[in-house]
């Protein structure tokens, strides 16, 4: 057995390292997954270096908002696509290629119903967002609004973001892990790039929307050869729940823009807790309208069904 002690001449010695077809599967497949895992970690390296030859506080607005995406991301997409992945294995490997199809398409349902209201907040008040979580002691309010509008750029790619790990899934659980590393490599390329051309006219926010358009490009390339190696089909159904998940957003983004806008006004003498009430009421109105607009969109059936699986 590899690793057991032999003798030669009375001294012990290890036999030689074998390697059966699995440990070589095992490491063929390393390989690219570490490639494709370092994407996200040198886009962060990358922002940490350039944000500090950007103006005074462009580090702390990127840091601050970056918290915030960071919550749905670790939460919502990372918890369902390390859930969906041992799934879609198992189904595969007993050869139901339609139930891993299902489960995959429920993943997306999953991910999306819980992450719009985060990128519909994220884009209408963001920056109501930072001064309730943020705004006290030496982090001022103009310091907030930084962090506002840096959170919003970080917003227009938080739904490749909560994505991507349900959609690379389907790659995973075929040990295809060299796929997926040709689409986050590309996706980083284009991220760095925009980075520099972005970073003298709009700071530390041309760093947060070059981020975002990296993992746009990241998804898109992911879903297009899935497409292509027919292990995802953009059907009807699957057009017609983007559309409504899109439409519930915009719905949701205008309660909340205009939410804040009567709260500041019906507020404005008001100092104590001003910024955290705010907060509260969003919250609140939010729930109701999202809860709303995906009954009235999808219908309590649908709703029953993505709950039972």
């Amino acid at each position: 057995m590899a690793g057991d002690l032999a003798t030669h001449g009375g001294l012990p010695r290890f036999a030689p390292l074998k390697l059966d077809e699995d440990i070589r599967a095992f490491f063929r497949a390393l390989g690219p997954a570490t490639l494709g895992s370092m994407g996200t970690q040198v886009a962060m390296f990358a922002d940490t270096i350039i944000a500090t030859f950007l103006p005074a506080g462009a580090l702390s607005a990127l840091y601050y908002a970056d918290r915030l995406n960071q919550l749905p991301i670790g939460v919502i997409g990372i918890a369902i696509g390390t859930v969906l992945l041992p799934e879609m294995s198992r189904r595969l490997t007993a050869d139901d290629h339609a139930g891993a199809t299902a489960s995959q398409r429920r993943a997306f349902d999953f991910t999306l119903l819980f992450s719009v209201p985060f990128v519909a907040a994220f884009l209408a008040v963001p920056d109501a967002i930072t001064r309730a979580m943020f705004a006290r002691g030496a982090f001022t309010k103009g310091d907030a609004a930084a962090a506002g509008a840096t959170l919003a750029a970080y917003a227009v790619g938080l739904i490749p973001f909560v994505l991507i790990r349900s959609a690379v899934a389907t790659f995973y659980a075929r040990k295809d892990t060299a796929t997926p590393v040709k689409a986050s490599l590309t996706g980083l390329a284009a991220n760095v790039a925009l980075k520099l051309l972005l970073m003298g006219p709009l700071a530390q926010v041309g760093l947060a929307l070059a981020t975002a358009v990296g993992a746009w490009i990241n998804l898109l390339l992911v879903l297009w050869f899935a497409v292509r190696a027919n292990h995802l089909a953009f059907d009807r159904d699957l057009v017609q729940s983007l559309a409504k998940f899109f439409g519930s957003g915009v719905v949701l983004a205008l309660a909340f823009w205009l939410t804040r806008k009567f709260a500041a006004a019906h507020l404005a003498a008001t100092s104590a807790f001003r910024d955290e009430t705010i907060l509260l009421l969003l919250i609140a109105v939010g729930t109701v309208i999202y809860a709303a607009s995906i009954l009235l969109l999808f219908g309590p059936r649908w709703l029953r069904s993505l709950m039972r699986g």
